[in-house]
């Protein structure tokens, strides 16, 4: 790894850090988050089956990460039975925040070397909210996000939870989100003020428009303060 790319992946990481998750969010971004988890419930209300929702954003370092854990957190507040799971196999966040194993994970079972209950685990916030990390970092993250592995583990799991959180990489760049979209119930595009261009953005949704992808709304991060939270737009 160069020293650009070492640099460039440390800024990331202190950028997720700065943002709390779970019960050390303020009092406002809890309510956000709610709104948040309301307007999903009403986008998807066939609680009969297991829903499954896609986190991205257009670029690095705009808290789709972030934005992933509290959402998931949130339903299962909620009562609902959440499986998280960390697909951004490039760039994992998700795992290290937590204190949790990397591997194996999502990236083991895709190539058929663990089965899908070796790899989850009980995340730490809540009791209904499980995680499968990223595993291994792969050569190859879309093909196997696209992978008929990859359809299989998700009908494996589908039927023990309500949600299925899926933490992708950003859409512009690399392929993963958009591959990954056609699992999905419906995707949310994470926003950060002041950071992503409308550049950036447009491009974004012309890919996941062309994907085909359900976009169900927007989170926009660092809307005013860091402590003031996320506000959502559907």
């Amino acid at each position: 790894m160069s020293a650009r790319r070492e640099r460039y992946k440390n800024i990331l990481q202190m950028i997720e850090e700065r943002l709390t998750f779970g019960e050390d969010i303020s009092f406002s971004a809890a309510e956000a988050y709610k709104l948040l988890r309301t307007n999903i419930l009403f986008a998807l209300p066939d609680a009969q089956r297991c829903r499954v929702i896609g986190v991205t954003s257009a670029g690095r370092g705009e808290g789709k990460s972030t934005t992933a854990l509290n959402l998931s957190h949130m339903l299962a507040e909620a009562g609902e039975r959440v499986l998280l799971i960390e697909a951004d196999m490039r760039l994992p966040a998700i795992s290290r925040r937590l204190g949790l194993r990397a591997a194996p994970g999502l990236s083991n079972v895709l190539a058929g070397l663990r089965n899908a209950g070796e790899t989850i685990q009980k995340s730490g916030l809540h009791e209904r909210l499980q995680v499968v990390s990223s595993g291994d970092i792969p050569p190859n993250p879309s093909e196997l996000l696209g992978s008929r592995q990859m359809n299989t583990l998700m009908e494996t799991v589908s039927g023990s939870y309500d949600f299925i959180v899926m933490d992708l990489p950003p859409v512009n760049g690399v392929p993963d989100a958009l591959v990954a979209s056609k699992l999905t119930d419906g995707m949310i595009v994470v926003v950060r003020q002041r950071y992503a261009t409308r550049r950036a953005l447009a491009e974004a949704m012309q890919k996941l428009q062309y994907a085909e992808a359900k976009v169900l709304g927007f989170v926009t991060t660092y809307s005013e303060t860091q402590t003031k939270g996320k506000k959502y737009k559907g």
